[in-house]
């Protein structure tokens, strides 16, 4: 029964009013004679026995309500995010089994052209699809909070034709952009670039499809689908990529000792003929990061066909009538184009990276070759400089630094993903507690990992890059360039979560502005002081630091004028910076003390561990987490005790 359908007295009722009767009678649901009192008074001139069946109707339609809402149990803040930084570890285990081999095979030069393909990928899938996520998890939480479920399911017809058409678009003008972009961007030669941006293009069409599904659960408070696609995405890229590189690799060396050419170029040397085989080796590699794209898709899609949104048709009943589909289009590019211009910002700096740490490091080879070859020593291998891809090599050693330094962040980025839905229903309810809660809860947790990870990169930069890159892949350019990054993973770690907050409650225009900003000042940095003996390579890394403490600090100020809240930084940073730093301090003396004795990976494993155990044990003296924090976050669910200043929430 519901009163919309059953009822011919009210059958010319507008739907607010019905659904202003609907929440009368949800509130006053658990007393009958205060219900009754308060329908005689929006119903004076009701019969009786009209009266008593919308009594009857509206205490059923509130029981299936209560039970719709057990069904669906939104995850908390806490628990959302437990599930992602799961996931994320999981993704970043398998990126690692994929990653490491993947630098064997390919070395620094091919880890260039590897890194060249996603430095086009980055800005396009940026404007394709960074930003409709977010965009539609905030306002799919929002129109929950409201009740207005018919939105969401309105919302989600409008993603799917969106999101196809943008992902369509994002795949020709990768293609159409290759040509253009692989002669600007390697002074080696288009062809070494462009067999992997054309195996790419495709993953911008998967992850366009992909974005209508993950903003969709994100917003509903449902994060395990998206932790099980961007499992199943790692896996596809692990199997596929490590498999068809491995592959192609084999196939050239093969062809070589069989005919002396590598694809029917004669080659004069297995050193030669090896570097010959890179570009098609990156292209296989890039391929599976297709595949696995292709296998989140799929999996977004039975899932969604499956469970569906978890919305009930009495949750459909009793909302508003939903808003014009050009309303709702308009409202999403509205908020989806800011955010998209902030990822795009954020991914224009690889390829800001790509073109002028190229271009400026072949400008000192032509300037002042002895001098830049004489500061790198025997770490440039005799072929490479006589291949003239001494540009190349060091820049694919910056690559592999970036991998590193690019853990930090994709924590966080899970933290930001949970707070999103769960800052804007406090935001959207108006509850000042509520709001303060949940972003002191974010900035906590953020910074309680942030901060040790940061700092142990930078201080153990060498003996890992050591470990997992080998001795082949140049560990100490490598190290160096990560010491710098480390400390700079800390703020663009800080400023993710920060940004997103910015985002749920209203602001989408603030951080693509200061992005932008932290973009130009990070330009001009990498031209002069890559260009400048003194620090080459090193200043692109400078350049990433200055950069994110910029946009850390100018979105930290925006936060607390938009909100007015208190954000205890003092309190939020200090306790976790004295922890990690001795974290990290111990974990070098315990390499260092250990390396004679032991072999560099097991010395590293070992400062590694050492730092771990510390840094357990300080969070625990120093009240960083408590046994209430470790119980929240299995039960999903914020004690008291958490939302003081000096604890995690």
């Amino acid at each position: 029964m519901n009163i919309r359908t059953n009822f011919q007295y009210f059958r010319s009722c507008r739907a607010d009013f019905a659904w202003q009767l609907f929440m009368l009678a949800y509130k006053s649901k658990n007393d009958d004679h205060i219900l009754r009192e308060e329908l005689r008074g929006f119903l004076p001139f009701c019969p009786a026995d009209i009266l008593l069946l919308f009594h009857i109707s509206m205490k059923q339609d509130c029981e299936e309500t209560e039970v719709a809402e057990m069904k669906r149990a939104p995850q908390s803040f806490l628990k959302g995010a437990a599930v992602l930084v799961g996931a994320v570890a999981v993704v970043k285990v398998l990126g690692a089994f994929f990653k490491i081999p993947l630098s064997w095979i390919l070395t620094p030069v091919g880890s260039a052209y590897f890194g060249s393909a996603y430095s086009l990928y980055f800005p396009i899938y940026s404007l394709a699809a960074a930003g409709f996520p977010t965009a539609v998890a905030r306002m799919v939480s929002a129109e929950c909070a409201r009740g207005r479920y018919r939105d969401v399911r309105s919302m989600h017809s409008v993603s799917v034709r969106m999101f196809t058409v943008l992902g369509f678009c994002a795949f020709a003008l990768m293609m159409a952009l290759s040509w253009p972009y692989a002669n600007l961007a390697v002074r080696t030669g288009p062809q070494t670039v462009l067999p992997a941006v054309w195996a790419l293009a495709p993953c911008a069409l998967f992850c366009s499809l992909i974005s209508i599904y993950r903003g969709l659960y994100e917003g509903l408070r449902n994060m395990t689908p998206t932790a099980v696609s961007q499992i199943l995405e790692a896996l596809g890229k692990l199997l596929f990529g490590l498999g068809l590189c491995w592959g192609t690799a084999q196939a050239a060396a093969q062809e070589y000792l069989r005919s002396g050419t590598v694809w029917g170029v004669t080659q004069p040397s297995a050193e030669y003929a090896r570097l010959a085989a890179l570009p098609a080796c990156a292209a296989g590699a890039v391929f599976g990061v297709t595949i696995g794209s292709m296998l989140s898709f799929l999996y977004l899609m039975i899932y969604y066909k499956k469970n569906g949104d978890g919305i009930t048709e009495t949750e459909l009943r009793h909302a508003p009538p939903p808003t014009a589909e050009k309303a709702l289009r308009r409202e999403l590019l509205h908020t989806a184009v800011p955010i998209a211009l902030g990822s795009l910002a954020v991914n224009l700096s690889t390829l800001v990276d790509a073109a002028l740490l190229n271009q400026r490091l072949a400008d000192l080879m032509q300037q002042s070759p002895a001098a830049l070859l004489r500061i790198y020593g025997l770490q440039i291998p005799q072929e490479v400089v006589r291949m003239q891809s001494v540009p190349s090599f060091l820049y694919g050693c910056y690559t592999n630094a970036n991998t590193l330094f690019m853990l930090v962040p994709t924590v966080t980025q899970a933290f930001a993903m949970s707070a999103l839905p769960s800052v804007t229903a406090a935001w959207a309810s108006g509850s000042r507690a509520r709001l303060k809660k949940c972003i002191l809860s974010v900035l906590r947790l953020s910074a309680m990992i942030t901060l040790p990870m940061g700092l142990g990169l930078s201080f153990m930069a060498e003996p890992v890059c050591r470990m997992l890159y080998g001795a082949q892949n140049a560990p100490e350019i490598t190290g160096n360039i990560l010491s710098v990054l480390g400390i700079a993973a800390i703020f663009s770690a800080l400023s993710t979560p920060v940004q997103s907050m910015l985002q749920a409650v209203g602001r989408v225009d603030l951080p693509v502005k200061f992005l932008f900003a932290g973009l130009a000042v990070k330009s001009v940095l990498n031209y002069v002081l890559v260009g400048d003996l003194r620090f080459q390579v090193m200043g692109a890394a400078i350049g990433t630091l200055v950069c994110y403490a910029l946009i850390l600090v100018c979105s930290l100020v925006a936060l607390h004028r938009e909100t007015g809240l208190r954000l205890h930084l003092p309190s939020i940073l200090g306790r976790p910076l004295v922890a990690g730093a001795l974290s990290a301090v111990t974990a070098k003396l315990v390499w260092h003390s250990l390396l004679g004795r032991l072999s560099g990976t097991a010395a590293a494993l070992a400062g590694i561990a050492a730092a771990v155990l510390l840094y357990l044990v300080c969070a625990l003296a120093l009240g960083i987490i408590t046994k209430a924090d470790i119980k929240s976050l299995t039960a999903g669910k914020s004690p008291k005790s958490l939302e003081k200043p000096g604890n995690i929430v």
